[in-house]
């Protein structure tokens, strides 16, 4: 229409422009004008037309999308457009683009577990729609997809997941639990031709009761710990003890049994050997025995006898 209407522009510059064609001084050619204004306006509308019907029959697929045609005679024609320039037929067939590339959604989830602890997650789905099947996709689900048929997966998937586990083996059980989801939700969603890259479990959120009941369990198991820690650490010790104390009285027992007659006879004469060598040449004031028995000194005396 536009085109058309450059053309009606141009056909009226045109004829301005061949007034002298028109006008005879002060009086108007009529036959000359239309003559004059069919001649240019005919050919520059049919131009605008032809112009007008190549832009509107050219189609440009951008990058990562598929074209899905709808023939206003037929229907939804069954084979998409790839990327780049695509040739329709204008008026009748109209041109509808539908990303084909991963995408990315996360969802929202409540459920219950096993032991009735009510559980919140949240999951994060990479998915993209089967790129020789997005006519199907279209025609049957509509480019909403996400909200009609992933977001009811992903919810039934983690209600039915989660019953299957108590709260505390969602946690510890956290790969198998995203790979039950990821399965069911596959199995859902598969029939209308939309394809699961991954599935990710981003967050497991439970009431505050049993937050604080995993706590105290956790702060109880952690001094039951700390108790057999000492303990163990006590009877290691004590052990310890026992075994130093054993082998001093070993030694001891070793030592008596090796305690014979001659070598204590052995013993006296290294000592008396000891002391001899260590004598000064004067005479002791006691000798030591069964008694001690002072020697008198006899120098002080040695006048008397002289």
């Amino acid at each position: 229409m536009g085109f058309v209407v450059l053309a009606l522009f141009l056909t009226a510059a045109i004829v301005m422009m061949s007034r002298s064609q028109w006008q005879l001084g002060n009086r108007v050619d009529l036959g000359a004008l239309i003559s004059l204004a069919l001649r240019y306006g005919v050919g520059l509308i049919l131009l605008a037309m032809l112009i007008s019907v190549t832009a509107n029959s050219l189609v440009v697929i951008a990058a990562g999308h598929r074209g899905i045609v709808f023939n206003r005679l037929s229907g939804i024609r069954q084979k998409s457009l790839g990327e780049g320039f695509n040739f329709v037929m204008p008026l009748i067939e109209q041109v509808y683009q539908m990303e084909v590339r991963v995408q990315k959604d996360s969802y929202d989830a409540e459920a219950a577990s096993k032991d009735l602890q009510m559980v919140h997650a949240k999951v994060a789905l990479n998915y993209h729609p089967d790129p020789e099947a997005v006519p199907r996709v279209f025609q049957e689900v509509g480019t909403q997809y996400s909200e009609r048929v992933i977001q009811p997966a992903i919810q039934e998937a983690v209600k039915a997941t989660t019953a299957r586990f108590t709260a505390e083996e969602l946690v510890t059980k956290r790969e198998e639990v995203k790979r039950l989801i990821r399965e069911l939700v596959d199995k859902q969603i598969s029939p209308f031709n939309i394809r699961v890259n991954e599935l990710y479990i981003t967050d497991f959120d439970f009431s505050r009761q049993y937050t604080e009941a995993i706590e105290a369990k956790q702060i109880a198991e952690q001094q039951a710990l700390k108790a057999k820690r000492d303990l163990d650490r006590i009877r290691i010790e004590a052990e310890q003890k026992v075994a130093t104390a054993r082998a001093e009285a070993d030694s001891l027992r070793m030592q008596k049994e090796a305690i014979t007659p001659q070598l204590i006879q052995l013993r006296q004469v290294e000592t008396q050997k000891l002391a001899i060598e260590k004598w000064n040449g004067q005479m002791p004031s006691v000798i030591l025995g069964s008694g001690a028995t002072p020697l008198l000194d006899l120098s002080s005396l040695s006048p008397r006898f002289k």
